[in-house]
């Protein structure tokens, strides 16, 4: 299990680990030889995830979550299996339809290839972050170029990794207290209202998230997603309905935005989706306020493609070229 540990000499008592920790590990105990003083203590350090909400709620910085060299080790030996590589005509597939994508709508970030590796397959190839990461900010990190595998431990948010599949839902979250605690909702019913509403896959289902620019992808992607602006996006959705001319029903609100609505309901439903960014993504990346997101099912793919294509042809240039403005 991962090693807890808390500066005693720092620790003010205040609570707040305790309060924000999803996973009921941490209790206010009476310090050694006070009468009076509280400081936390790590009572079920068993449950810990180290996801370090506990470390980013201390006020002076006194937690810090190790983890021990049996957990590397196990780690180390899950991940000695290698997945085999795709094929080169599959990498190449990939390649050009990030390159359309790049062209067409003038895109400045690599269109993002999302993979969930399932809990009993070999893990690809690819690098662990060097700090622990959001599902979002992963993204992020694969937009500008990175090509990342984010097993459990490298996930940083309780929230999405559970709606990865990866763990179960931790109590605080399950109950919605945790969403009272950040201000984000009215009230413990409207905090379990949405719990309830949102889609996530199987506990521990999912042994590892692989994020890459889309022409780099080492392994079969799940979803794409598109960090774009409106008018971009736009295209996008003309492009994905330029054959049958059907409208969509997209599934929005302002949580749970990268994990919930542009990775696991574009998978689960084979559907594609749209996301406007969450309170989390929005508080914990660099995404601009005047971008947004569309996840897309991998087999979604060549017909949105091809649409694009077209659209590309005219549409496209003389919608940007103005030319229904008067003289």
């Amino acid at each position: 299990m991962p090693e807890i540990q808390i500066d005693l000499s720092r620790c003010t008592g205040c609570g707040q680990c305790v309060d924000f920790c999803p996973f009921e590990v941490l209790e206010l105990v009476k310090a050694s030889g006070a009468e009076n003083r509280m400081t936390a203590r790590a009572v079920r350090q068993e449950k810990c995830s180290m996801c370090d909400t506990c470390v980013g709620q201390c006020p002076v910085g006194a937690i810090r979550i190790v983890e021990t060299y049996a957990e590397t080790e196990a780690l180390g030996k899950k991940m000695a299996a290698k997945a085999a590589p795709i094929e080169d005509d599959e990498h190449l597939r990939y390649e050009e339809w990030h390159d359309t994508l790049i062209r067409t709508l003038s895109l400045r970030w690599n269109p993002v290839a999302v993979s969930l590796i399932r809990a009993d397959a070999p893990m690809p190839d690819a690098p662990l972050p060097p700090a622990k990461l959001r599902h979002c900010q992963s993204i992020m990190a694969a937009r500008r170029g990175y090509s990342l595998l984010m097993t459990p431990r490298c996930h940083a948010c309780p929230d999405g990794t559970h709606i990865l599949g990866m763990t179960e839902i931790p109590p605080k979250l399950a109950s919605g207290e945790l969403y009272l605690r950040f201000g984000k909702l009215d009230s413990i019913k409207a905090a379990r209202q949405m719990v309830k509403e949102r889609p996530c896959l199987p506990g521990r289902s999912i042994g590892a998230t692989l994020v890459a620019p889309l022409k780099n992808a080492i392994h079969t992607p799940d979803v794409i997603i598109v960090v774009a602006n409106p008018e971009q996006l736009m295209w996008l959705c003309m492009a994905a309905s330029y054959y049958s001319g059907r409208r969509f029903d997209f599934k929005v609100s302002g949580y749970n935005a990268l994990c919930v609505e542009t990775t696991v309901i574009p998978f689960t439903t084979g559907k594609i989706n749209i996301s406007l960014g969450c309170y989390g993504c929005r508080g914990a990346s660099d995404i601009s306020d005047d971008l947004m997101f569309m996840g897309i099912p991998s087999p979604e793919m060549p017909r949105v493609i091809q649409g694009l294509g077209e659209l590309g042809k005219k549409a496209i240039p003389d919608s940007r070229a103005k030319i229904y403005l008067p003289l």
